[in-house]
């Protein structure tokens, strides 16, 4: 009997002309942890739905243990125990742990009447499968991140899987989260369940997975090697087809003006008596775990929560911000880290999302736009940027993950702000895309822009900061500069 789960031969697949997938092959083993990875827009998420039977391919076969499809239909894979997990997870919100747990099951089944008692039963088996507690009652609104994902993975379970898709499982997830994941996958490993792996942190890579396959341009360049065979820096050559060289930040302003300095500021149920400072040419790092007030400290800076004591001093004199259109007037631009729901339009034009935040500056007679110089705007920062499009009235779904950041990065760059604060600016984005986000970041410092960056990404604040504040339960705890810090010196503060 073979022990090949998962076969896909000679995938290809295009959408108006442009081929996503050329030529792809993919074998995945029972009981196998497989790395999927790859630069944004080469190909994995094609794959992955052309797997699930969301996609039909041009060309090409899919075997599921022996049986061959050359149409799958998301019902039949699902049967055939394929089960995916997106970023979303695709919980109810407003349905509890139990129903969203049983929730796939009672559709598979059709059942006319809804048994309460089973499907409370069904749940909390899955749930004592993974050794995990939750309260079967509690609305998945409520969750955690980290709970949503037990959640999705107990909904596989239940349903007989044997192949499990998690892609990108662990951006939003702590540290501590992360190993708890981690340990959850090597148990399903042992019971012969396969897992694909999507992700683009490679430390999480060497740490669970068995074999790799890397797809670069919609080809496949590596199927099924193992993952001890390789480093980072291998992955990232084979990803992206050239070295990556991240150095680290050589600060050329020091001493700077100041730009921000904040004073025993507060905003209640966020963060409690934060006290930094901030120069032209500084990137400063402010870490901490999910929780630890960071991001409610960018937001406060931002405008979008008005802090309930303390002082902000820009550029010398006391500001008063109680609105974001406050701090933008000042000076301060804000990345947000859900750049798809905070950071863009994605229904509009790439130079659209650029030039929105200059609207104000290129009003003609009777306040009418000046559309010519508008979309000239959005031309340059396209070019500045190095963001890849054809055309810059293209949609902005049109990018991947990293030229869409990049685009929200030119947004604010438009408007020559004094201060820029990022909430995880690479996120989500393959390794090429981020050395180049870096660089980008390092030469706005050293024009003499002060930068802020929000971020539990260790070997990022460390390569692109000069010093790092580091928050735990709503108080900076420590300030560092990164030339003395070592990785597993920071990473024992987080702890």
């Amino acid at each position: 009997m073979s022990d090949v789960f998962l076969r896909a031969a000679n995938i290809n697949k295009s959408f108006a002309g442009v081929h996503a997938l050329k030529g792809v092959n993919l074998t995945v083993k029972k009981g196998e942890v497989r790395c999927l990875i790859g630069e944004n827009g080469c190909g994995k998420s094609t794959l992955i739905k052309i797997i699930s039977g969301v996609y039909t391919p041009d060309s090409g076969e899919i075997e599921i243990e022996g049986h061959k499809y050359s149409k799958l239909t998301p019902s039949e894979a699902m049967n055939r125990g394929i089960q995916v997990i997106y970023q979303d997870f695709s919980i109810f919100p407003n349905l509890s742990v139990a129903n969203n747990i049983a929730m796939n099951t009672l559709r598979v089944e059709k059942k006319k009447f809804v048994n309460w008692k089973l499907i409370r039963e069904r749940a909390q088996r899955a749930l004592d499968h993974l050794d995990v507690k939750l309260d079967l009652d509690e609305k998945a609104e409520a969750l955690s991140v980290a709970d949503k994902q037990i959640v999705a993975i107990c909904r596989a379970i239940i349903q007989d899987a044997k192949l499990i898709i998690m892609d990108e499982p662990t951006t939003a997830l702590t540290k501590k989260e992360v190993t708890s994941l981690l340990k959850i996958i090597t148990q399903l490993k042992q019971e012969g369940i396969s897992v694909i792996f999507v992700t683009h942190k490679l430390e999480e890579v060497m740490d669970v997975t068995d074999t790799v396959t890397i797809l670069r341009n919609g080809s496949t360049v590596i199927d099924g090697e193992k993952t001890s065979d390789f480093d980072i820096s291998k992955f990232a050559y084979y990803m992206t087809g050239r070295e990556i060289k991240d150095e680290p930040f050589v600060q050329q302003i020091k001493n700077g003006k100041e730009v921000l300095r904040v004073e025993h500021l507060s905003l209640k149920d966020g963060f409690e008596d934060v006290s930094l400072t901030v120069n032209s040419g500084d990137i400063v790092g402010v870490t901490g775990l999910l929780g630890s007030g960071r991001t409610e400290f960018a937001q406060c800076l931002f405008g979008q929560y008005p802090p309930t004591s303390g002082k902000i001093f820009f550029e010398g004199k006391e500001v008063k911000i109680k609105s974001v259109q406050d701090s933008i007037d000042i000076g301060i631009g804000y990345v947000p880290e859900d750049r798809l729901t905070e950071g863009l339009f994605i229904k509009k034009s790439i130079a659209s999302n650029i030039y929105v935040g200059v609207l104000d500056k290129y009003k003609k007679n009777l306040g009418i736009s000046d559309i010519r110089a508008l979309k000239e705007v959005g031309e340059k920062w396209v070019k500045e940027l190095a963001i890849k499009t054809p055309d810059p009235e293209n949609i902005i779904s049109t990018l991947s993950g990293g030229n869409q950041q990049r685009v929200v990065l030119a947004k604010w760059l438009a408007r020559n702000p004094k201060l820029l604060i990022l909430n995880g600016p690479t996120v989500g984005v393959d390794i090429g895309s981020k050395s180049e986000i870096h660089k980008i970041i390092r030469q706005l410092a050293n024009n003499g822009m002060a930068v802020i960056i929000i971020s539990d990404d260790i070997p990022e604040l460390l390569a692109n900061c000069n010093k790092v504040a580091v928050m735990k339960m709503g108080r900076i705890v420590g300030e560092f500069d990164t030339k003395e810090l070592a990785p597993d010196q920071l990473a024992s503060m987080l702890a």
